[in-house]
């Protein structure tokens, strides 16, 4: 049978290995979130691999939570050091607040989710109106993120454009994916970054003020460990 005991010391050695990393002089969140789920998942599937390959030896179940989990650990750690770099790179932290994206002074939130994190930047920061081109300062914004993403050729890169629902669907549609586009061809690292326009979808406000709508209009950035934590930016 299954030595849930051994499995467990096994965990807490590795979660307590992974806590020993730190990167001094970051802007950074501590939290390590994500290295947590990933050692824990990790050292599951581990112990069941190890435990049903070895005919139910809680040996082979304890060997395999440790590779299991510090595999797991260190996909997310990765994602954890990821967040903290681009955000020293575009000069601000990592946040996690929900209501961040609804305050009109932060143009650039940089912020960490199970599996990928996400890097949105505001409309009014990128570019002109009805226009696709990105500012020089935009542009300056984007060229650094590439350079940390340079470091990390195994991250999925994905980006999604965003408007608000001023004209129609299909104008703002092409609008977005261009928008999308004129990012992710800074962002060329480990291949082309897959894109794609939102339109009004996706809205994390109401259209019914400009303030709103200006907070509708942006683009995100989102880093995945693998594709099986994809998501739909617009939905």
């Amino acid at each position: 049978m299954l030595n849930r005991k051994s499995i467990l010391s096994a965990l807490l050695a590795t979660v307590l290995l992974v806590g020993c990393y730190n990167e001094p002089g970051l802007v950074e969140d501590t939290s390590y979130d994500r290295t947590k789920t990933g050692v824990a998942l990790g050292a599951i599937t581990g112990a069941l691999i190890g435990h049903n390959q070895g005919h139910h030896s809680s040996r082979n179940a304890v060997i395999g939570a440790l590779i299991g989990a510090a595999a797991g650990g260190a996909i997310g750690y990765s994602l954890d050091k990821q967040a903290n770099e681009v955000a020293n790179a575009l000069g601000t932290g990592v946040n996690n607040d929900p209501l961040a994206p609804l305050d009109p002074q932060r143009n650039i939130i940089v912020s960490k989710h199970p599996g990928y994190v996400k890097i949105m930047f505001r409309d009014k920061m990128m570019f002109a109106t009805n226009s696709a081109r990105l500012q020089p300062s935009a542009k300056h914004k984007v060229e650094k993120l590439a350079q940390v993403l340079h470091q990390y050729p195994q991250t999925i890169v994905a980006v999604a454009g965003f408007t608000d629902d001023t004209g129609s669907y299909e104008y703002n549609l092409k609008l977005s994916e261009k928008r999308a586009k004129s990012v992710a061809n800074l962002l060329q690292t480990n291949g082309y970054p897959a894109t794609k326009g939102c339109s009004e979808m996706g809205a994390i406000a109401p259209n019914d003020t400009p303030t709103n709508r200006a907070l509708n209009r942006r683009v995100e950035v989102y880093l995945f460990a693998n594709q099986d934590v994809m998501i739909d930016p617009c939905k």
